[in-house]
């Protein structure tokens, strides 16, 4: 029986996933899967990957035929998923040696829906220590109960997929894929979901992956389009949260959070291509319309000073139409183990970012 599935998407990482790999091979158990899916890399991260299957135990190796984006690339590793428990790496990350042992130990021990953990932020040389925002350690909790309060930074303002393992009746109560073919923040909607949907969770003090930021390659570095779909993916933030029970008290933290996010964008408009930049004037206008107008009113006037100004002063201007959903086409995978010869299947995915809080 496989006890834990490490869901691990790579695309152009030839510099990183050396690091990657070596860190699952310290990790890995006779009772563990490490599903490596390649998004279609252009570089040497193939033939890299192509080694793991051979060097790393557990490894399995699926392909997309076309790039996808992470979103589809970890709901190609979740199909595919069949340990007990399901975890994410990202491929220009690493972990300490046993790690996944430790927080397997956990899981069992608290027998919780999902665990979330603290991480270490990589920059250069530099090392800093991210703890969950979640105050009580080592108790199990109601995840909905850590989605508020609207004025403070909570759990749901900390989406790292990676940082923490998850019960396959998650998986199979469809709440751990994510909205297809998302390019950044994809994680957003799922954590929102994950918090209004699972029974239980807790949050414990364990440190084991190494977060790399300022890499060249990663989207929140790049001022290109792909960066606009946290517009989609907080629209479905929003449009999930209005139909939820508990809206009234909800929608308060969501709008809060939607608003950081697009003050967060324009302030760093400059680094955006001017086409670009325009479009995300206008998109941002138009997601401001299409929040509750009440809510948002109440949002802007407790954050105040020159950010509400700004949010005000953009929601005047003239607005860009909703973004469109990608195409739903089912990507093509092939998989590899190190026991079986590439073969294509059919593989579909389920159609269920910064660092920014409120």
């Amino acid at each position: 029986m496989v006890k834990l599935s490490v869901v691990v998407p790579f695309f152009n990482v030839q510099t990183y996933a050396p690091d990657t790999l070596t860190s699952l091979r310290a990790n890995a158990r006779e009772d563990f899967e490490f599903l490596l899916v390649d998004d279609c890399s252009s570089d040497g991260t193939p033939e890299l990957l192509d080694r793991a299957v051979r060097d790393v135990p557990g490894a399995v190796l699926l392909r997309h035929a076309r790039n996808e984006g992470l979103a589809t690339a970890r709901n190609t590793g979740l199909d595919a998923a069949r340990g007990e428990y399901v975890t994410f790496l990202d491929g220009d990350d690493w972990l300490s040696p046993g790690y996944y042992g430790r927080l397997v130990a956990a899981m069992d021990e608290l027998g919780c829906d999902f665990l979330r953990t603290g991480h270490v932020s990589v920059s250069g040389r530099s090392r800093k220590v991210r703890g969950v925002p979640v105050p009580r350690r080592g108790e199990v909790l109601n995840p909905r109960d850590a989605i508020l309060p609207a004025h403070r930074t909570t759990s749901v303002d900390y989406p790292y997929a990676w940082a923490g393992i998850y019960h396959r009746r998650l998986l199979e109560r469809g709440l751990l894929h994510f909205p297809h073919g998302l390019r950044t923040a994809e994680d957003r909607p799922w954590i929102w979901k994950l918090h209004r949907e699972a029974e239980s969770f807790a949050a414990i003090g364990e440190l084991g992956v190494f977060y790399r930021r300022g890499v060249a390659t990663s989207l929140t570095q790049i001022g290109d389009v792909r960066q606009l779909d946290f517009i989609r993916a907080f629209d479905q933030v929003i449009e999930e949260t209005a139909k939820d029970r508990d809206a009234d008290l909800l929608l308060p933290k969501a709008v809060r959070t939607y608003c950081a996010l697009i003050s967060h964008h324009i302030g760093g408009i400059g680094r955006f291509e001017p086409e670009v930049a325009r479009l995300l004037k206008a998109m941002s206008a138009g997601a401001l319309r299409r929040m509750p107008q009440g809510v948002l009113d109440e949002a802007l006037t407790s954050m105040g000073g020159d950010r509400a100004t700004m949010l005000r002063k953009l929601r005047r201007q003239r607005p860009a139409p909703p973004p469109a959903a990608p195409d739903p086409t089912p990507v093509a995978v092939s998989v590899t183990t190190a026991e079986t010869v590439s073969a294509p299947v059919s593989a579909t995915a389920a159609t269920r970012s910064p660092e920014v809080a409120a």
